[in-house]
């Protein structure tokens, strides 16, 4: 790998790692505080910092040093962690997020950001009582130093070999060089390896010691004190109690990969390699290393127990992501496109095989189009993600936003599960912004006005997302004072949208908020009010071809409500014939045909609506919609269709069954044609219209409603 793939795979990883601090440190600031997720945040500022380092990021190295440092003593409970640590760590985040775009594109930051970013470290410095610079990270393999003083000490048992002298060594000198190390708080001899007088030779050392130190330092660094004395003693190293600790979360702290027991404890510091070296001699039957640590006094059980979960998650989390690759979207998208176009030609074979009459090649179509259709709905999955990712966006919007109003609102979250397209997914993150600072703004009241209407002070939005019939909803709701139906009217009579004779229905009057401009906001806030944003809502939407309604109660709270297609590339589509013309209606909303028989058309008197099973259905003449003047068949059928909860009949001369439809986009000339929601090939090389069924009910109910008025 170059060096400019792992740079933006280090972008990448950094960009999820600022992610879930994210939703961690939101976690914090509404007061959900466990180690586990101090834990995890920490570790993800580790992680961004010392990647950082091996590419040369001074700048982010630096900054998340002071962070991690912070991090560090709220681990230890040094500093608790409360609502302000947690916002401000929200802005250092947020430095850090813009640090690591920095280095994607290869620029510096600009001044402002980098004064902002100097004063959340100084702000950062105070919790840890002096201004924080940076020091070097431990290298890998390397264990790690220690920086504050442990009240407990090492215990240090030291046996001397009989031949110390001979070899010209003074067991005395290497205990004054331990006190070169921190300081020897007890020291008592061991001799119960010393003969009698008579038998003691004046040249061998029979002499052991057991010391106590107090050190701020690692293992590795009180062994090396014996490393010209090595084959002439035997050293064990205890460390104080409050070191098992340290070792527990360094070991959850080291990278997610597979590495062996002694490596794991060698790389925390719990053992140092010539401990190491020493137990594996020893290994000479099937007795595991952790037992064999254990017994020799080098580690405690804890610490070992603690490195064999280490491995059990690494192995289950390299098993997890062993069935996952990243993949370029746009390579994606270009599968998409050629399968979308296999499925025309693969149509185009079919045609010519029935034409044809010959059974083997209509067999083969046959068979041709099922394998197309299984790759199809392979691939249309790849494209499909959880919303949680984009909802989870919306805690720090909501956390922001909030503290800027001076109101307490919290964000509840359901089916964050729901799968969608991805290339929606992308472009509903905005249309969804609008909505929810726009809930917040004027949906939510001030705290004493909720107060006193007896509701709870704190205030929620909430998010919620579930598939029906064929589409995904989408709900932003709140539970605040709701839409004011009369003094929306009052203002679309004013500017003249609507007239005071006209008679509309609850939807409609809130259909109003959409229109370019319309706001009955009494004074401009920082976040709405102009009447800019709620018709770019209802735009982007729609060319989503999705839709959205308004369900509103004054005083009770507002329901907003957004229908999108599952995907914008393939659907199974229901092909119609009127006349000459070929469309296509989406699979999914197509609920039963039905004939249109003499008798039935006599019971319609020339109204437009029929009894179907003793329920009114209103329907609408394809021919009378798009203006053919084709000659007319010799039977009519019915299309019952449904959408949101809304059922019409379509009338047209031929039912011409189901077919996969790679949808085409119409071209900027036709957009605003109504009840047309995109184009297609046929296999024939004909185009057919995509007819957007909402659209039509909404059309057909309209009418509906007009002929009655008219009647009464």
């Amino acid at each position: 790998m170059n060096l400019d793939a792992a740079l933006e795979t280090y972008v990448v990883e950094s960009q999820e790692l600022l992610t879930q601090m994210e939703e961690s440190l939101l976690a914090f600031a509404q007061g959900n505080v466990d180690a586990e997720t101090i834990n995890a945040v920490f570790r993800a500022a580790h992680t961004i910092k010392g990647s950082a380092g091996l590419f040369g990021l001074d700048g982010i190295v630096g900054f998340t040093h002071t962070v991690e440092s912070v991090l560090d003593q709220v681990r230890d409970n040094t500093i608790p962690m409360n609502a302000e640590l947690a916002t401000l760590l929200l802005r250092c985040r947020d430095h850090m997020g813009h640090l690591v775009d920095a280095a994607a594109s290869g620029e510096e930051i600009d001044a402002e950001r980098a004064a902002e970013g100097a004063d959340w470290q100084s702000k950062l410095g105070r919790y840890l009582g002096k201004e924080q610079g940076h020091t070097g990270d431990a290298k890998d393999g390397a264990a790690p130093a220690i920086e504050k003083s442990k009240i407990d000490y090492w215990h240090i048992s030291l046996r001397f070999g009989v031949d110390v002298f001979r070899n010209g060594m003074d067991p005395l000198s290497f205990i004054r060089y331990l006190s070169t190390i921190g300081d020897i708080v007890a020291v008592s001899h061991y001799a119960h390896g010393m003969p009698p007088a008579d038998e003691m030779d004046p040249e061998s050392c029979y002499l052991g010691f057991e010391i106590g130190l107090r050190a701020a330092t690692d293992k590795a660094t009180i062994e090396s004190a014996f490393e010209f004395v090595r084959e002439d003693c035997r050293v064990s190293i205890v460390e104080p109690s409050s070191k098992v600790n340290d070792y527990l979360a360094l070991i959850k702290e080291l990278p997610d990969e597979e590495i062996r027991l002694g490596d794991i404890l060698v790389r925390c510091g719990a053992l140092t390699q010539y401990e190491l070296d020493d137990a594996l001699s020893l290994q000479t039957k099937p007795i595991p290393l952790g037992e064999i640590l254990v017994g020799q006094n080098a580690v405690r059980q804890p610490v070992i127990q603690a490195a064999l979960d280490k491995q059990k998650q690494v192995k289950e989390s390299k098993g997890h992501e062993s069935r996952f690759i990243r993949l370029d979207a746009e390579k994606l998208d270009f599968l998409i496109n050629r399968i979308g176009e296999l499925v025309i030609a693969g149509a185009g074979i079919s045609l010519s095989a029935k034409r044809a009459g010959a059974v083997e090649l209509l067999e083969a179509a046959a068979t041709l189009a099922t394998l197309v259709e299984d790759v199809r709905d392979s691939a249309l999955q790849l494209r499909m993600v959880p919303i949680g990712a984009t909802f989870n966006r919306f805690q720090r919007v909501v956390h922001d936003v909030s503290a800027e109003l001076g109101k307490d609102i919290t964000l509840s979250i359901s089916g964050a599960d729901t799968e969608m397209d991805k290339t929606m997914v992308d472009r509903i993150g905005d249309p969804l912004m609008h909505l929810i600072r726009n809930a917040m703004d004027h949906g939510i009241e001030p705290t004493a006005a909720r107060v006193a209407q007896g509701k709870s002070a704190t205030g929620t939005v909430r998010l919620n997302a579930y598939h029906d019939a064929g589409s995904i909803v989408i709900e932003v709701g709140d539970d605040g004072g709701g839409l004011k139906r009369e003094r929306i009217l009052a203002k679309a009579i004013e500017r003249g949208l609507v007239t005071a004779e006209q008679n509309l229905s609850d939807r409609e009057v809130y259909d109003i908020i959409f229109e370019p401009g319309f706001s009955t906001a009494a004074q401009i806030s920082n976040l709405s009010g102009r009447g800019v944003g709620m018709d770019v809502v209802k735009r982007s939407i729609t060319d989503l071809r999705g839709t959205v309604e308004v369900e509103s109660g004054e005083g009770t709270g507002t329901t907003i409500r957004i229908r999108l297609p599952l995907t914008l590339a393939i659907i199974d589509g229901f092909l119609v014939g009127v006349g000459k013309s070929v469309f296509v209606v989406p699979l999914d909303m197509v609920e039963e045909c039905i004939e249109l028989t003499p008798a039935s058309r006599e019971e319609t008197k020339g109204r437009d609506f029929v009894n179907l099973r003793g329920k009114v259905l209103p329907f609408i003449q394809a021919r009378k919609l798009f203006g053919i003047d084709d000659v007319r068949g010799r039977r009519e059928n019915i299309l019952v269709v449904r959408y949101a909860g809304q059922r019409a009949g379509l009338v047209v001369d031929e039912l011409m069954g189901e077919a996969q439809t790679v949808i085409k986009p119409l071209g900027k000339l036709f957009q605003a044609v109504k009840g047309i929601g995109g184009s297609t090939i046929l296999g024939d090389g004909r185009v057919a219209l995509i007819l957007d069924v909402p659209g039509l009910l909404q059309h057909v109910h309209r009418e509906a409603i007009d002929g009655v008025l008219k009647a009464a």
